[in-house]
């Protein structure tokens, strides 16, 4: 985690500040962000699906590609896992679907 914060710390402009939002995951503590005066980490609320998209994602893939499957191991489940994220980012629409929310607003 503190070398995906360094990167981008790295590639935030001089000037600028990074905010990395952040599920609740154990390693996604906001004490991983101290050493860099450029990013600040924002903590979603437990159980607020609505807020990370990602959540949808992971429901898709399990109920269309992952669930109720036994793997022979590692390389398999390496295997099965990226066949199902390519089937997922192969249809640009079902992406936008997913993930859209109407309060996001993206600004260049």
């Amino acid at each position: 985690m503190k070398q995906h914060l360094k990167l981008i710390s790295e590639a935030t402009e001089p000037g600028r500040h990074a905010v990395v939002v952040m599920d609740g995951a154990g390693w996604h503590t906001i004490d991983t962000a101290s050493p860099f005066t450029n990013v600040s980490l924002l903590k979603l609320p437990p159980y607020s699906p609505e807020l990370n998209p990602m959540e949808q994602v992971w429901q898709w893939l399990r109920q269309r590609c992952l669930s109720n499957r036994v793997f022979r191991g590692y390389e398999e489940i390496v295997e099965q896992v990226s066949r199902a994220w390519n089937t997922f980012i192969a249809d640009v629409e079902r992406v936008k679907n997913l993930c859209w929310r109407e309060w996001i607003k993206l600004v260049n």
